[in-house]
């Protein structure tokens, strides 16, 4: 019986830490679409705390949740892969990408 109280409160915190966590999300600046500078990865995060990433023609290729702390991100996807990436002067690093917002494309000298 403990542990079956035991599993639902936590149950109930990591429910109702989640519930927070979206609601700071949805109204949080970084939500948007990011892209890399060739426009061949698609970084989506949306205002509910899930992402959707696109490789190339590839929609959806990549699909989890992530939470944003500062200017830090993380994310785990739904196969429970995790990463990370940091917002620094409106540019986001993450895996070894370099994104930008989509309404801001890079300027590229020739």
């Amino acid at each position: 019986m403990r542990h079956a109280i035991a599993a639902a409160i936590v149950t109930a915190t990591a429910v109702a830490t989640a519930s927070d966590a979206r609601q700071e999300t949805a109204s949080h600046p970084y939500v948007g679409m990011w892209v890399t500078a060739d426009g061949y990865i698609r970084h989506e995060l949306l205002p509910n705390g899930r992402y959707d990433e696109a490789r190339g023609k590839r929609r959806s290729a990549y699909q989890g949740r992530y939470w944003i702390k500062g200017d830090h991100i993380e994310y785990v996807d739904d196969t429970g892969f995790t990463a990370d990436g940091d917002f620094r002067d409106g540019v986001l690093y993450h895996a070894g990408m370099v994104l930008y917002r989509e309404s801001a494309p890079p300027t590229t000298k020739r």
